[in-house]
C-alpha cells in the first residue's frame, strides 16, 4: 500500500457506517436452535477479526516494500536499501492498490462489528483515493526547498539511520553506494515532469541547488572539514566496540561509496537541475498545470477532508483574519500600546526586547526555555488527558545542514517502541524570525499538547489495525496542533501579555493561509502578492513570509489544513458543552479526538455525536 496523505470522503463513511454494525438483519435471517443474538455476536466476530488481520497483512506488505519506511518505523529488516522510487514501480504498486481493495471488498460489510466497519470505511477509501489520485502523480515538485530526496538521503542516514554493530554500519556503506540509483530514478521523474510542463517556479532552483551542492562539500569530496554524512558516519563508528583497525576499514568504505557513488548522483543531479531552471518561469500557482483546476479542487478535498470550495476557504480565511485583528487590539490596550495595528506588528516586529542573539548563546537560550516550557506542561497533562502516551520527547536545534530552507518548527514522531523519543524541532537559522512571544505556542503546537500528545499516542494505541495508527490526515493532524496552542490559555498560561499576542499572530498566520494558497492557486496571485498579503496582516518577519508564500506554491491545499481541522474541533467541543452542560469533561473530549489515531473531519464529527448520545 502507498504511504500517501490519503483521505477519506465526506459521504464514504456515512454510507458504509450507517449501513454495517447492524447485527438485526443476521438476527432475522439465522436458522440455529442457538439464541440468534449469541449466533450473530460468534459471526460478528468471526469476520471482524477476518477483517482486522487483512488489513494488517496490506499494511504490513506496504512496510515490505519500502525500506525507507522500515527505518522509519524502528524496522531494520532492508536497513541497506532505498525504496524504488521508478516510474515502473508506481506502475506496480498502483496495480497492488487495486488489488487490496478487491481483497477488502470481499469481506462482509455487514458482519462487522462498529469499530472494524470504521476500519473498513477508512482503508477502502483509502485505497480508492490512491487508485483516482494516480492521474495527479506528476502534479508536484519532487525537489523543492521544503522538502525532497535531495535533502531527505543525508537528513535519513543522520536521523533514522542508527549503528549499534557493524553490520549496521555496512548498512550505512550500502546505503550511500545504492543513492545513486536511487538519485537517477529522481532525475527521471523530473523528466517525465519536465515533459508535462510541470517545472517548479525559478525561485525554488536556488534552494535546491545550495542545498545539492552542500551534501558534497568537505571531506571526503574536498579539503576542509567533513561533509554532513562522513561526520554522521565516523561519530556513530567511533562509539562501537570494534577495533581500531576494523573502524579505520569502515570508515575508508565509505569514503569510497562517497565519492564514487554519491557524489556523481548529486553532481548529475545539480547539472540536470541547473538545465531545468532554464525552463522555469514565475508561474506561481498550481492553475498552470495541465487539468490545474481540477487538481487544486482534488487537492483541497483531500487535505481538509470536506468539500468546501476554494472561494469558500478563501472568505473563512478573511472572516477570521479580521475577527484575530480585533482580539490584538485588545491586547494593545492591556500593554498601552499607543498607535493604530499596523503600528502594533512594526513595534513586534522589530524591537530588540522580543528577539534572542543570533549566536550561539542565544540559540542555546531558547532551546533551553523552550524545553523548560515543554517540562511545565507536562506536569499539567492530568488537567486535559485522559490517556497520555509512554514516548517522551525532545527539543533540538535544525541541523546546520538544512536549516536555511527548512520550515520554522517542526515534529518529529518516535518509534513506536519509544526507543527513539518524538522531537520538537526549532529551526534557530534566522533568529529574527523565532521571537520570544511565539515560543510558548510554537512550543505547544510541535511539542505537548500538540503534536507528541497526538501523534505517539496514536503508535500505542491498542485494538485498531496498523494502518490508522500510522496513517495521518491533515486537517485533523495539524487542526489538533493548532488547537493546541489555545488549550494552554484555558488552564492558565500565556500570563504574560505579549505571548498571548504570539498566540493570536500564530492563529492569524493560520488564517492568513486560507486567504494566500487559495489566492495563489485560484485566484493567481503572484509569489509577491502573497508576500505582501502576510507583511501588511501579520506581525511576522519578512523573511516568515516568504518562506511560507514559497510554501504554498509547491504544495498546493496543503496549508488550509491547519484552520479548518481547527474550528472544526473547536465547532465540536462548542457543541458538545453546549448540549453535556455540566457533564461536560474536557478530558473525555479529548479523549474522544485521539483515541482512534486520525480520522477525517466528518467521521469526527460523528465520533462527538455519539460521545455526546452516550453522556447526555
Amino acid at each position: 500500500m502507498q504511504f500517501k496523505k490519503s483521505l477519506l470522503a465526506l459521504a464514504m463513511s456515512g454510507v458504509i457506517l450507517s449501513g454495517c454494525g447492524n447485527d438485526s438483519a443476521t438476527n432475522n435471517n439465522t436458522a440455529s436452535n442457538e439464541a440468534p443474538v449469541a449466533k450473530a455476536e460468534v459471526t460478528a466476530q468471526s469476520e471482524s477479526e477476518k477483517a482486522n488481520i487483512l488489513f494488517d497483512q496490506i499494511f504490513d506488505e506496504g512496510i515490505d516494500r519500502s525500506p525507507m519506511m522500515q527505518t522509519y518505523l524502528g524496522i531494520k529488516k532492508d536497513y541497506d536499501k532505498w525504496n524504488d522510487i521508478s516510474e515502473e514501480n508506481a506502475l506496480k504498486e498502483l496495480e497492488i492498490t487495486k488489488a487490496d481493495l478487491k481483497r477488502i471488498q470481499a469481506l462482509d460489510v455487514s458482519k462487522l462489528d462498529k469499530q472494524t466497519a470504521v476500519s473498513y470505511a477508512l482503508l477502502e477509501q483509502n485505497l480508492q483515493q490512491e487508485i483516482d489520485d494516480f492521474k495527479w502523480r506528476h502534479h508536484s515538485y519532487p525537489v523543492n526547498q521544503m522538502f525532497g530526496l535531495h535533502s531527505q538521503v543525508p537528513a535519513f542516514l543522520i536521523n533514522q539511520h542508527s549503528i549499534a554493530d557493524e553490520k549496521e554500519a555496512q548498512d550505512y556503506i550500502s546505503r550511500v553506494n545504492g543513492a545513486n540509483t536511487l538519485i537517477n530514478q529522481l532525475i527521471d521523474g523530473l523528466k517525465i515532469r519536465e515533459e508535462k510542463g510541470i517545472i517548479a517556479p525559478k525561485f525554488v532552483f536556488e534552494h535546491v541547488l545550495r542545498d545539492s551542492k552542500n551534501i558534497i562539500t568537505g571531506a571526503p569530496f574536498a579539503e576542509g572539514e567533513d561533509s554532513p554524512i562522513m561526520a554522521d558516519f565516523r561519530k556513530k563508528v567511533a562509539k562501537l566496540e570494534l577495533s581500531d583497525e576494523k573502524k579505520a576499514s569502515l570508515v575508508a568504505n565509505v569514503e569510497k561509496a562517497l565519492n564514487e557513488q554519491l557524489k556523481p548522483a548529486y553532481e548529475g543531479l545539480i547539472t540536470y537541475l541547473a538545465e531545468l531552471e532554464t525552463k522555469a518561469d514565475t508561474r506561481d500557482g498550481a492553475w498552470k498545470f495541465p487539468e490545474g483546476e481540477a487538481f487544486f479542487n482534488n487537492a483541497l478535498n483531500r487535505t481538509t477532508t470536506t468539500d468546501l470550495t476554494s472561494e469558500q476557504i478563501h472568505e473563512i480565511g478573511l472572516s477570521e483574519v479580521a475577527r484575530i485583528h480585533n482580539e490584538m487590539r485588545e491586547i494593545m490596550k492591556k500593554v498601552n500600546f499607543e498607535g493604530d495595528l499596523a503600528a502594533f506588528f512594526e513595534f513586534m516586529r522589530n524591537d530588540k526586547q522580543f528577539y534572542y542573539n543570533g549566536d550561539e548563546e542565544g540559540r542555546a537560550r531558547y532551546l533551553t526555555e523552550a524545553t523548560a516550557m515543554i517540562d511545565t506542561m507536562k506536569t499539567r497533562l492530568d488537567e486535559l488527558f485522559i490517556t497520555k502516551p509512554k514516548a517522551d520527547m525532545i527539543v533540538k536545534a535544525v541541523e546546520a545542514f538544512r536549516e536555511k530552507s527548512a520550515g520554522k518548527a517542526f515534529y518529529q514522531q518516535p518509534t513506536p517502541d519509544g526507543s527513539r523519543p518524538g522531537v520538537y524541532y526549532a529551526n534557530l537559522y534566522d533568529m529574527e524570525a523565532m521571537p520570544t512571544y511565539q515560543m510558548e505556542a510554537l512550543a505547544y503546537h510541535e511539542g505537548i499538547p500538540g503534536h507528541h500528545m497526538q501523534i505517539a499516542l496514536k503508535q500505542e494505541l491498542e485494538g485498531i489495525p496498523k494502518f490508522r495508527k500510522f496513517g495521518r490526515y491533515t486537517a485533523y493532524t495539524e487542526g489538533w496542533g493548532l488547537y493546541s496552542e489555545m488549550i494552554p490559555k484555558e488552564i492558565g498560561f500565556y500570563q504574560d501579555p505579549y505571548s498571548d499576542f504570539g498566540r493570536l499572530a500564530m492563529e492569524l498566520w493560520r488564517a492568513c493561509r486560507l486567504v494566500v494558497d487559495t489566492g495563489i492557486h485560484t485566484k493567481k496571485w503572484t509569489r509577491d502578492q502573497g508576500i505582501e498579503y502576510y507583511v501588511t496582516n501579520t506581525p511576522n518577519a519578512k523573511s516568515d513570509a516568504v518562506k511560507m508564500v514559497e510554501r504554498h506554491v509547491v504544495m498546493p491545499s496543503q496549508a488550509t489544513a491547519y484552520k479548518i481541522g481547527m474550528l472544526k474541533i473547536v465547532e465540536l467541543r462548542e457543541m458538545a458543552k453546549q448540549k453535556l452542560g455540566d457533564k461536560f469533561d474536557i478530558r473525555q473530549f479529548h479523549d474522544v479526538v485521539l483515541s482512534q489515531g486520525p480520522v477525517p473531519l466528518n467521521l469526527l464529527e460523528k465520533m462527538v455525536n455519539e460521545y455526546i448520545a452516550k453522556n447526555s
